[in-house]
């Protein structure tokens, strides 16, 4: 049984509610594995059509697990790329999972949020959602989802997000393509998720299927290179003596040494 993850199916139609509200939906390694786990079943269940992804609680999904960063502040480079892959790993099978995914966003999608809302096919978000590629700021990268991103918004919305570390809202998000739809009220996002599924229902199953797998197919893009790349440019960096520096300071609640008093 799912420790972070509640499933539910009604009307063919499998929710993937991330569930630790009390953490903001943070990652951490059991909790991607789960998710990996949940997608992998839905995707290959005849009697599923469409797989939405939620989440409880006010935030959408804050990134990275506080306790989860602690660890990994020690990790040598075999194991940060080890952990990199998990996520990598999470997100790919979002990708090629034959069944359509939905991203049902509110309140806050911070760093590996937005790596989820982007590996999702499509995604509906309040126009208060709050997104943030947060990762340069902890002298880190935004590595492993960055082809998921950029995919979805493209090099010059990429460039400017994952250099600034700006956040920005859900209109915002609709304009540079990582959502598709954005709703003025958390009501209207059911609305919105009914609709679209509704008509997912009224297609070939196996059409659909083979439809995702040729608009993956024909992106002129090497995922098991990017997967290698991304996995570690990000572990080296993380045991860099920036990386180092703005991780332990993101966790003692402080400044690292490269902001300007």
């Amino acid at each position: 049984m799912a420790e972070f993850l509640r499933c539910d199916v009604n009307r063919q139609i499998a929710t993937l509610t991330l569930n630790r509200p009390e953490l903001h939906n943070a990652l951490n390694d059991v909790f991607m594995a789960e998710i990996d786990e949940a997608v992998r079943r839905f995707g290959a269940e005849t009697g599923v059509r469409a797989i939405v992804l939620a989440a409880e609680g006010k935030s959408f999904c804050a990134g990275a697990d506080v306790n989860w960063m602690k660890r990994m502040v020690g990790y040598s480079v075999a194991e940060n790329i080890a952990d990199a892959m998990v996520l990598s790993n999470m997100l790919r099978r979002m990708r090629e999972c034959p069944k359509p995914i939905i991203a049902r966003v509110h309140g806050a999608a911070i760093g590996g949020g937005v790596g989820l809302t982007a590996a999702c096919d499509m995604a509906v978000a309040t126009t208060a959602a709050t997104f943030c590629l947060s990762e340069v700021r902890l002298g880190i990268l935004p590595a492993v989802i960055s082809p998921f991103v950029t995919e979805k918004i493209g090099l010059t919305h990429a460039r400017r997000y994952a250099l600034t570390a700006e956040r920005f809202d859900g209109v915002e998000a609709k304009r540079i393509g990582l959502v598709s739809e954005a709703v003025d009220t958390v009501e209207a996002l059911d609305w919105w998720i009914d609709q679209v599924t509704t008509a997912i229902r009224n297609n070939g199953p196996a059409a659909v299927a083979a439809c995702k797998r040729v608009l993956s197919d024909i992106q002129p893009f090497d995922w098991d290179g990017a997967q290698k790349l991304t996995t570690e440019r990000l572990a080296h960096i993380r045991v860099s003596a920036e990386g180092q520096e703005g991780l332990k300071a993101f966790l003692e609640k402080r400044q690292p040494g490269w902001v300007a008093e």
